[in-house]
């Protein structure tokens, strides 16, 4: 089987500080992966450079095959590759379903808008259940969905 997401020897600085040096794994379909290490050991930062929110200095980021390491993060985007970051970063004001939409504003055509909010749905059912909701309503948890 074929790994869904490769990094090899990913580095990643802040000017000559080496924030990530050498960080290799793979994630196959099905794997329960976890980045686990101390206050400013390169976690966020690894994540930030797989979502391409962080250029590496060296190495290399595959997804399904294609080396993704040079793409621009709106294209890891439309490749499916997101972040979840931490805290409640919503659009209080918007319902559940506004602040769906606006996280889909990357996806080409309306049908594959309403693809992306049905899969949410799947996955989050509760999210369907709020959809109407404004956002600043919903709990922590609820937001993190």
């Amino acid at each position: 089987m074929t790994a869904l997401l490769e990094v090899r020897n990913l580095e990643v600085t802040y000017g000559e500080f080496a924030a990530v040096r050498g960080v290799s794994f793979e994630v196959r379909q099905g794997d329960l992966v976890t980045i686990i290490g101390a206050n400013g050991a390169g976690k966020s930062t690894t994540l930030r450079a797989i979502m391409g929110l962080q250029r590496p200095r060296a190495g290399r980021i595959v997804f399904q095959g294609a080396d993704i390491t040079a793409e621009p993060a709106h294209l890891r985007a439309r490749r499916g590759i997101s972040l979840v970051p931490e805290g409640r970063r919503i659009l209080p004001d918007l319902t559940v379903e506004e602040n769906l939409r606006v996280g889909a504003y990357c996806l080409k055509s309306a049908g594959d808008v309403e693809a992306a909010l049905q899969r949410a749905y799947a996955l989050f059912p509760r999210l369907r259940e709020r959809a109407r909701q404004r956002g600043k309503t919903l709990s922590g948890g609820e937001q993190q969905m």
